[in-house]
């Protein structure tokens, strides 16, 4: 399978594989907020250095294959809003996102996924992309919904989200398939 592109550019947003000057903005945006973390698999970065190794990880990734990663900017202002990552798998590809607190209800996740997910399922190995999000994310849900995804069923204890509580929770589960 080849590499997917390095950007893709909507009407309003242009998606770019992150670079080591991201870190203090992304800290500053995302990484540390409690709210924009909450569903996530990891906890609040504590320093703009936990956020330097999360933009080392993802270039690990698109240098080894096993996760793609996006910086979503605002077109004109540059500004960073959010981030898409892609892991392909045996499954088809494992889609995770987020997106800054102030660019909540803005439609801007939805118009970010759609290249990422039309670029996926173009590909000839590729029959399905899917995302999971914690039964009590009403918000990530409609994302998924709004950009075409189909609810499939809810996966008991899925994942950890240490900042909801301790213990494995429930995920609904999303996909689109290549027809």
């Amino acid at each position: 399978m080849q590499s997917p592109p390095s950007e893709f550019r909507t009407d309003r947003l242009h998606l770019r594989k992150p670079v080591p000057d991201d870190a203090a903005e992304i800290f500053e945006r995302w990484t540390q907020d409690a709210e924009v973390t909450r569903y996530l698999v990891w906890a609040p970065h504590r320093d703009e250095k936990d956020s330097e190794a999360h933009i080392a990880r993802c270039e690990v990734g698109w240098s080894d294959g096993t996760s793609f990663v996006w910086m979503i900017e605002e077109q004109g202002e540059g500004a960073l809003v959010g981030s898409i990552a892609a892991r392909p798998g045996v499954h088809g590809v494992n889609l995770g996102y987020l997106i800054a607190r102030d660019a909540w209800g803005r439609g801007l996740m939805v118009e970010a996924l759609q290249p990422v997910v039309d670029w996926w399922l173009g590909q000839r190995d590729v029959f399905r992309v899917w995302a999971t999000c914690d039964v009590d994310n009403a918000a990530s849900a409609r994302v998924l919904e709004k950009a075409g995804f189909e609810f499939e069923g809810i996966l008991r204890h899925w994942d950890c989200h240490p900042n909801v509580g301790l213990g494995r929770r429930d995920a609904r589960c999303y996909s689109r398939v290549r027809e």
